[in-house]
C-alpha cells in the first residue's frame, strides 16, 4: 500500500480550504451584489444594549453589504409614517435602513455605518450667478443651482425654505428617542430647528449616539468633522457604499484584534461577545469529535451497509470453496 506524502496532503488540504472560502465569498457576492460583501463593525455607535444583542449591530459583528444601485433606501421618517408605502419597515431593531457610506465622499476614510433618518429632497431652485453665488437659498456645487426649498418624504415638510421638525410622534409620525436621559429627567426627541441643508441627501444617526452626531450642529448638537473636508453634510446618494443586510455576530472580533491605525480595535466590543465567540469556536472544534461516532453508527446501521457487509462475509466464506 503506497504511503501518502505529508507535504502533498497539506497542500491539497490548503487548496481545498481556499477553494471553499472562495466559493463562500463568491456566493455572498452573488447575493449582495457588492464586493467586499462583508464589513466589520468597529465602533459602538449602533449598539442597542451595552451587553450586546443579536439582531442589532455591535462592534465586532460582520454585516452583509447590499449594493444600493437599483434599491430604494427606506428612511426612519418613511418607515414610521402610516401614509407611506414603506410604513412598518424595520432593520436591525429600528425603523428604516442602515447604510454604509463615505463621509463627505472621502474614499480614503473609514466608512460609517448608521441609520438613515430622513431624506432631504430638492423642491424649488433658481439659477446661480457666474460665480456660484445665490441671491437666496443654498448653492449646490454639484447641480450648480440655488436651492430655494426642500421636501422630506415621510413627513409634512413640503416646499420649505428652512426645516423645523421634531420626531415626537406629534409633529412627525415616528418618535426618535435620543436616549440622553440618564438622570430620570425625561426623554428628548430628535428635532431640527430652522435648518437649511447644505445639499440634498440623507441625514443619518448612530442608534447609540443620542442625537449628537453625524450631520452637524445645525441639525444636532455636535456633528462629525473630517480633517480634510470639515463638517459632514447630508449623505449624497453617490456616497452610499451599501445597505446593511444580515449580521454575522462576533466573528469580526478576530479582525479587530489585529487592527491598527485609527481603528478602536476591541475597546468597544461588548464583553459578552468574547464569551460567545469562544463558545462558537469551541463548538466548531468539538462538533466533529461528537458527530463522527454518531455518523459512523448511523452509517453502519443502514440497510445498504448491512447488506454490503453480509455479501463481503459470504465472499470470504465461499472463495476457498470455489478455489477447490
Amino acid at each position: 500500500m503506497p504511503t501518502s506524502n505529508p507535504l502533498a496532503t497539506l497542500v491539497r488540504e490548503l487548496i481545498l480550504a481556499g477553494g471553499m472560502i472562495g466559493l463562500i465569498v463568491m456566493a455572498m457576492w452573488a447575493h449582495t451584489g457588492s464586493m467586499p460583501p462583508l464589513v466589520v463593525v468597529e465602533s459602538s455607535s449602533m449598539v442597542h444594549d451595552e451587553k450586546g444583542e443579536v439582531g442589532s449591530i455591535d462592534a465586532g459583528d460582520l454585516v452583509l453589504v447590499h449594493d444600493p444601485k437599483g434599491k430604494k433606501i427606506v428612511t426612519f421618517a418613511e418607515a414610521t409614517d402610516p401614509r407611506h408605502s414603506d410604513f412598518g419597515y424595520t432593520s436591525h431593531g429600528l425603523a428604516g435602513d442602515v447604510i454604509i457610506y463615505e463621509r463627505n465622499g472621502e474614499s480614503d476614510s473609514t466608512p460609517i455605518i448608521h441609520r438613515a433618518i430622513l431624506r432631504v429632497k430638492i423642491n424649488r431652485t433658481m439659477e446661480s450667478d457666474n460665480l456660484g453665488n445665490c441671491e437666496q437659498g443654498t448653492f449646490d456645487s454639484q447641480s450648480n443651482l440655488c436651492i430655494i426649498s426642500w421636501d422630506i418624504p415621510g413627513t409634512k415638510i413640503l416646499d420649505q425654505e428652512k426645516i423645523n421638525l421634531k420626531f415626537d410622534g406629534i409633529n412627525a409620525s415616528g418618535i426618535y428617542d435620543c436616549k440622553i436621559d440618564t438622570a430620570g429627567h425625561g426623554d428628548v426627541s430628535l428635532s431640527f430647528s430652522q435648518w437649511r441643508p447644505r445639499h440634498p441627501g440623507f441625514i443619518t444617526l448612530g442608534d447609540n449616539n443620542r442625537c449628537s452626531d453625524d450631520q452637524g450642529a445645525a441639525v444636532t448638537s455636535t456633528g462629525i468633522h473630517s480633517s480634510s473636508s470639515g463638517l459632514i453634510g447630508p449623505v449624497r446618494a453617490e456616497w452610499v457604499i451599501g445597505i446593511s443586510g444580515a449580521e454575522v455576530p462576533w466573528l469580526g472580533i478576530v479582525k479587530l484584534m489585529v487592527s491598527g491605525g485609527d481603528s478602536p480595535g476591541i475597546s468597544q466590543v461588548p464583553g459578552s461577545s468574547f464569551i460567545y465567540l469562544i463558545i462558537l469556536v469551541g463548538s466548531i472544534l468539538i462538533a466533529p469529535v461528537l458527530i463522527d461516532p454518531i455518523a459512523r453508527k448511523l452509517i453502519h446501521s443502514s440497510p445498504d451497509v448491512i447488506e454490503s457487509e453480509r455479501e463481503a462475509a459470504l465472499d470470504i466464506v465461499l472463495k476457498p470453496q470455489e478455489e477447490e
